[in-house]
């Protein structure tokens, strides 16, 4: 399920096609029919939150890396900068990619149940 969410695939069935643009998803997988928000309103910002930590962690994996890698003599003022452009920058591009994983783990703890496939094919 994680290899297909980070994939921009169902984490259910593995179609595509889910997203209509970057930001836009749709209601439904075109295939399976499973509901992109499987929760109430607050299940979308278990997707920012995730979305949020998950980009971080990356930007400050970068970080550690560029540090450790120039060592004595890091380009402070580049990390400075550019530590500031991927805290922008990290949490549009992943967005995406950190719905589907949201949704593949809330699938991992809460299985699909076959009334939630109803969809576009009822």
């Amino acid at each position: 399920m994680v290899a297909r969410a980070l994939s921009r695939r169902c984490p259910h069935c593995g179609s595509r096609g889910l997203f209509t643009g970057w930001f836009h998803a749709r209601e439904r997988c075109p295939a399976c029919g499973v509901r992109m928000l499987r929760g109430d309103e607050s299940w979308a910002t278990g997707t920012y939150l995730f979305n949020l930590v998950v980009s971080e962690l990356l930007l400050m994996a970068v970080l550690a890396v560029v540090v450790v890698s120039t060592w004595p003599d890091p380009p402070w003022a580049v990390l400075q900068w550019g530590t500031l452009a991927l805290m922008v920058v990290m949490p549009i591009f992943f967005y995406p990619f950190a719905r589907l994983l949201f949704l593949a783990f809330d699938m991992m703890f809460r299985p699909v149940q076959p009334e939630e496939l109803a969809g576009p094919r009822a």
